[in-house]
């Protein structure tokens, strides 16, 4: 489920709100970049009018519970919650479909923001789409418990380790929002039954279309047979594992960084 195997173009075309939403994403994080370097001045507005703000919340700019879910202010942020958006937003995009997807995706942040902004000082800010990431977690946490047949072993398996490190980073790493990590990903939970409904399990999008034969005598019936991925696989496996790595390594990156910075 967690192998990306589309060029560019069938990404796109295959998974437009993940699109969508990468693009906003590092599109965002540039335009305030250039703000605060003093290149491009509209982006510190960006950054003002985006930014959850509890303060501001209280006096009635409700905005602020929805815009901070697509802006990041870090690389390392916007990286980490990019690439974890990329892994594991298209299996649910292509389950759920683009209707559902999207409003899981705010409806879990959103939540998360309302629990930051009741439980935390009005002088609490944050940004980011971590709680959007652990709702799609909290998601897959209950397929894993209730709806195995909707996971393979091997995407479970995964699931299991990144959700495992991810309560760890939670707790380790400072600065970071605990409620909403703990609130995304348990409204996810919640939430699934009702998004799960007439749900069928995730199938890879064949990268190239079925083999014809040509007639010719040079013609070779194994050949697109040989380069047709459907599954992992053992190239999908080790692919699999190489995004787990990475993942990982991003993880351990992110720790030490705010250890020692």
């Amino acid at each position: 489920m967690f192998v990306r195997n589309e060029t560019f173009y069938s990404f796109t075309r295959n998974y437009p709100v993940i699109t969508v939403l990468l693009a906003t994403h590092l599109g965002l994080f540039l335009l305030v970049s250039l703000g605060q370097w003093g290149i491009f001045p509209p982006g510190l507005w960006i950054e003002y009018y985006f930014i959850g703000y509890n303060f501001l919340i209280a006096q009635g700019e409700w905005w602020r519970l929805l815009t901070p879910i697509v802006l990041h202010l870090g690389l390392q942020h916007v990286l980490f919650n990019s690439f974890a958006l990329f892994l594991f937003g298209p299996a649910l995009e292509q389950m759920l479909g683009k209707v559902k997807f999207i409003s899981i995706y705010f409806l879990t942040a959103v939540i998360a923001n309302i629990a930051t902004f009741l439980l935390q000082g009005l002088q609490y800010s944050h940004v980011g789409a971590s709680g959007a990431i652990y709702g799609l977690l909290g998601l897959y946490l209950y397929m894993i418990i209730f709806r195995k047949e909707l996971l393979d072993p091997q995407s479970r398996q995964v699931v299991t380790i990144i959700l495992i490190i991810g309560i760890v980073m939670t707790f380790l790493v400072p600065g970071i929002n605990v409620l909403a990590h703990l609130i995304g990903a348990l409204s996810g939970v919640v939430l699934a039954p009702l998004f799960l409904q007439n749900v069928r399990p995730f199938i890879p999008i064949q990268r190239v279309p079925p083999p014809k034969d040509d007639g010719s005598p040079q013609f070779n019936p194994n050949r697109w047979k040989n380069k047709r991925r459907v599954g992992p696989g053992k190239n999908g496996s080790f692919i699999a594992n190489a995004l787990g790595v990475i993942f990982i390594v991003l993880v351990i990156v992110g720790i030490l960084a705010n250890l020692f910075i």
